[in-house]
């Protein structure tokens, strides 16, 4: 894995259908006991989604990228990473669409995994992707006091401090009037904090140095918080079929959004700055940061 940039569409697409390897084989197969939760597993996880996680530690490994790192075992390292933290995504999303939760139907235009299996699967079937995601990143082949740091980022960013507490406060904050402060708390805690996650663990497996550690912490900040901004905005202005999962939801839950504290024109004004803050988190990168943009470029484009 060298820095020579491709297209960003070709890039995106071959990295997509690259995880979606990765995961298929890193994931226990239906035939392994028990079988009617690997079954879940699999279901949860493959066949769908834009895999935005796992493209962020993709491009993240590129810009970071070393020269005395082995090729070879970066490349393991950044697909343990990049399957960990879509492991851990669809886990969220499995709790996320529960009755006891958002109670969804639907999720990557298919049904949830309560509603496909029971909700005993579901519940066990996001039990079982967490801790499959930090045995997954114990095992890169990369030096121990890195994969230490990808452990306690981890932990760090999906429990309590971050994606956890988020939903914590996201169920606590249902029909209370939030600031655009405490809203924006929320939100990099349940959603930015993961996406920010990814960003770091291809750093740190690339064994990025503080200048790129810091030009991607800036980075990813920002991307956070743009990519919640822009869900926000379709779940008012996309329809069910686009979006794959239930359109309304969060008005019709009375939730706190970016929309309904900024209104439409006000969050777009915000996800347009908050795109030249993550392009400008860039600059000291220079063309090792190109498809870092292209997915900010991407992420921000789907309001469109």
């Amino acid at each position: 894995m060298g820095r020579k940039t491709i297209d960003f569409p070709v890039w995106l697409d071959d990295r997509v259908q690259h995880i979606e390897a990765v995961l298929d084989q890193l994931l226990p197969q239906e035939t392994v006991v028990p079988e009617s939760l690997h079954e879940a597993m699999r279901y949860a996880v493959l066949g769908g989604g834009k895999r935005v996680r796992a493209a962020l530690v993709y491009a993240a490994g590129e810009a970071a990228l070393q020269s005395g790192t082995p090729a070879s075992a970066q490349e393991i390292g950044l697909d343990h990473a990049a399957a960990a933290v879509e492991l851990i995504h669809a886990y969220s999303l499995i709790h996320d669409d529960l009755p006891c939760m958002d109670d969804d139907t639907l999720r990557r235009g298919r049904p949830t995994v309560h509603v496909q299996f029971n909700e005993a699967a579901a519940m066990l079937a996001g039990d079982a992707l967490q801790p499959l995601a930090f045995e997954l990143l114990g095992m890169m082949p990369i030096a121990p006091a890195l994969i230490v740091q990808a452990t306690q980022l981890m932990a760090r960013s999906a429990g309590s401090l971050g994606m956890v507490g988020g939903q914590a406060i996201d169920c606590d904050s249902v029909g209370v009037a939030l600031s655009k402060e405490q809203l924006q708390q929320m939100h990099s805690m349940k959603t930015g904090a993961m996406l920010e996650a990814s960003v770091l663990l291809g750093g740190i497996v690339a064994g990025a140095g503080s200048a790129v550690r810091q030009g991607l912490e800036d980075y990813a900040a920002a991307i956070g918080l743009a990519f919640q901004v822009v869900d926000d905005i379709l779940d008012v202005t996309a329809d069910t079929a686009t979006l794959g999962k239930t359109a309304g939801k969060d008005a019709a839950g009375n939730k706190p959004t970016y929309v309904s504290i900024m209104g439409l024109d006000g969050s777009r004004e915000l996800l347009h700055a908050l795109h030249a803050q993550a392009h400008a988190a860039l600059l000291p990168l220079g063309p090792a940061g190109t498809h870092l943009g292209g997915i900010a470029d991407y992420i921000v484009g789907r309001d469109r």
